[in-house]
């Protein structure tokens, strides 16, 4: 594992290339059952630092890996992504998040990463957009946070919105979490002051919790400077930048489901057979 070290001493770890080269590997077989489409790569800039803002889809790790592993191959970029808290309160997973190169996601360590010119993944929606309720299918749950817009005018980072579908075409979220916060097990989990806004939600796929074959489909939309701004990140100037990013990425989504909608390989009964 490598370690790099911004000029305030916070510590970015980053996996060697033996170790990234294993990772793609162990990752072939989700790439083959998911067959992602890519588009809008070309939108991606050579600036630096890049703040890339998306939108979170069910349960969460199902397919940032296939999006991290593209912008690998095919841009050299190694992304940084910004974790909510609860992940490194967990033993063995915050361990392996942070080799590689996940940080906890407070406002510090972005900072730092902007500085040492990183490129970042943040998803504004949280932990609380990837438990998703019932009819909350690719919904932006985003609230009125400012944070992402901020440090990006603070940095002059540039931001490149995206959306990502597929995940929640191959569930059906059948008990959520108000369900069971409401349930037996609700005042069990209130004792343990468990988030309610993170109480993942129990999915049907297609057989029980395996997922149901979609094929994965993501979008890079055209990339937002805010240089322009001047470094201003006050109300008026971070709510501009997150609605514009926020419409960028709804934008994404709707044109992603008009792609789904018309590709005859969505799903594998529909996917004409390759020349021999």
């Amino acid at each position: 594992m490598l370690v790099g070290m911004s000029d305030r001493g916070v510590a970015f770890t980053r996996p060697s290339e033996r170790e990234l080269a294993v990772a793609l590997g162990m990752l072939a077989p989700w790439r083959r059952f998911t067959d992602p489409l890519f588009l809008g790569l070309e939108h991606i800039p050579a600036d630096r630092p890049l703040l890339f803002v998306g939108n979170h889809t069910l349960y969460g790790v199902l397919d940032a890996p296939l999006l991290f592993a593209e912008l690998y191959r095919q841009k050299g970029i190694f992304l940084r992504s910004l974790g909510d808290h609860a992940h490194f309160k967990v033993p063995g997973w915050r361990e392996l998040l942070a080799r590689f190169g996940t940080v906890d996601g407070t406002r510090e360590h972005c900072a730092r990463l902007m500085e040492a010119g990183e490129s970042i993944l943040v998803f504004p929606g949280g932990g609380r957009e990837v438990a998703k309720r019932r009819g909350e299918k690719y919904r932006l749950i985003w609230k009125e946070r400012l944070g992402f817009a901020r440090m990006a005018l603070r940095h002059g980072a540039t931001v490149v919105p995206f959306a990502a579908i597929g995940v929640e075409d191959a569930y059906d979220v059948v008990v959520d979490a108000d369900d069971l916060m409401a349930g037996p097990l609700g005042p069990l989990l209130r004792a343990l002051r468990v988030r309610a806004d993170i109480v993942m939600p129990i999915a049907r796929g297609a057989l029980g919790p395996l997922p149901r074959r979609e094929r994965f489909y993501f979008q890079f939309r055209p990339p937002v400077p805010t240089r322009a701004w001047g470094g201003d990140d006050g109300d008026v100037a971070a709510r501009a930048l997150r609605d514009r990013v926020r419409a960028e990425v709804e934008a994404g989504i709707a044109e992603l489901q008009a792609v789904q909608a018309a590709d005859p390989r969505r799903r594998p009964g529909r996917r004409p057979r390759r020349a021999r």
